[in-house]
């Protein structure tokens, strides 16, 4: 890993690697300030009030709230601060939402271009400025191993390897995009394909010469296939579900109707079984477009149903190709309705967009493709964009299913003290959002402040 980060971004150094800064004064004598920490003679435990274990946005924006009601906190960081805004992203990518909604508690966006969209190196550069802003105690090259109630019964306990830690109160914030999944068949593909996946492809430089099989059409997948498409590469794009957005309608971006149609107060609680939609997929490439599978298809894209297996150097794929662009095109059309329904009951002063209205035609018929050839077909490389799985093997505490998914509430958990945070809709479509995790932050900052003492 380069460790002096993308171009163009001061990497310099924050906190020191092995000491936890002082971030505060005490309140009063004897009371460690906001960072410190309490060493138990007893246990020789490093104490803390509260452990944040993720330096990224949820993390910092944690610690925020956690120092703006006076407790004591340490955050926990094993690789550097940011990290996967450092390591997990391709070269061109931009920040998806308008520059404007780049802002973290206590730092409003202040640049010149909030219609714009930043590189992502901006972003990592805007959170790891915030670090240190708001002088988060943020420890570094600390790897949390193992979470578990503490002897005693009266905190948690958090193993790393630089030693033990103990803390009244946590809160996961690990991300919510841990682990790539790439399934066990990947096992059958021939040695001869490159297979990569979204967290480490960087450009089509990268890939050796040939068409390209991308699996997933989220929003990496359809953003990767996208730039594979204008470098000039074949591509077969394997349709998952997804949502198909307009960048912008009736002259204003897709987040500000987002939030006047109150879409981001809906919670999780509203869908059965809390099954929420995909999400959509937007990109902040040249000023922000329309992008889904549908366009990538008129753009020359070969569009496929869902990959369900590999045999004999076949891809073997299901029949759901058109149903899965019928049912985008479907959430399209309620989103044009209720935006519409909106403009007309506030006298918006916006004529009828009838452009963002369209439906591009595909230039061909998807016709039910059983099986691809892949050496048939060309195809050199395999981009695994199929989504993520959690990664919580290291919690031992009953807060977790069966399935590796958190069981919570609004981050809080059946383990008093113990919270989640910044996970893909945790709460709302906002809490896993770099915009809106403030607030869920907040609410967990508040329930810390009423609880009794463990």
């Amino acid at each position: 890993m380069d460790i002096d980060g993308p171009p163009g971004v001061n990497m310099r150094p924050i906190f020191d690697r092995h000491t936890v800064p002082v971030a505060g004064r005490p309140k009063s004598r004897g009371r460690p300030a906001l960072g410190g920490a309490r060493v138990s003679l007893e246990s020789l435990y490093e104490e803390h009030d509260t452990g944040i274990i993720g330096g990224g946005q949820a993390g910092l924006a944690m610690s925020y709230h956690l120092r703006q009601r006076g407790r004591q906190h340490i955050v926990l960081e094993r690789f550097t601060v940011a990290e996967r805004w450092r390591s997990e992203r391709w070269d061109s990518l931009r920040f998806q939402l308008p520059n404007r909604w780049l802002d973290l508690p206590g730092k409003p966006y202040a640049g010149t271009e909030p219609d714009g969209f930043v590189h992502h190196s901006e972003v990592l550069r805007f959170v790891v400025d915030y670090a240190a802003e708001i002088e988060a105690p943020v420890r570094t090259g600390v790897e949390v191993t193992g979470l578990s109630r503490d002897d005693r019964g009266a905190a948690y306990h958090l193993e790393t390897a630089n030693g033990p830690i103990r803390a009244r109160h946590v809160v996961i914030a690990t991300g919510p995009f841990q682990r790539p999944i790439v399934p066990g068949y990947s096992h059958a593909v021939p040695a001869s394909i490159c297979q990569i996946d979204a967290t480490c492809y960087r450009n089509p430089q990268q890939l050796p010469p040939g068409a390209v099989l991308v699996v997933g059409s989220g929003n990496s997948g359809c953003q990767i296939a996208d730039e594979l498409l204008r470098s000039g590469r074949r591509v077969f794009l394997a349709v998952s579900r997804h949502s198909r957005v307009p960048r912008r309608y009736r002259g204003q971006d897709l987040i500000w109707w987002y939030e006047n149609l109150g879409r981001f107060d809906v919670t999780i609680d509203s869908f059965p079984n809390r099954r929420y939609p995909p999400s959509v997929i937007l990109t902040g490439m040249d000023g922000g477009y329309d992008l889904d599978p549908r366009r990538l298809g008129v753009e020359g894209a070969t569009l496929l149903g869902r990959l369900v297996g590999i045999a004999d150097g076949t891809a073997v794929l299901a029949d759901d190709a058109v149903d899965a662009l019928a049912a985008a095109d479907r959430s399209y059309a309620g989103f044009l309705e209720a935006a519409d329904h909106l403009a007309a009951t506030t006298s918006m002063q916006s004529e009828v967009d009838q452009q963002g209205r369209s439906v591009p035609p595909l230039p061909f018929q998807i016709e039910s493709v059983p099986a691809l050839k892949l050496s048939g077909e060309n195809v050199r490389t395999i981009v695994w964009a199929s989504g993520y799985a959690y990664n919580y093997d290291w919690v031992n505490l009953k807060i977790i299913d069966a399935n590796g998914t958190p069981v919570q509430q609004r981050g809080v958990t059946a383990c008093q003290g113990v919270y989640f945070l910044g996970l893909h809709w945790m709460h709302t479509f906002r809490s896993a959002v770099l915009s809106f995790v403030g607030r869920d932050a907040a609410y967990i900052a508040d329930h810390i402040e009423s609880l009794a003492p463990i």
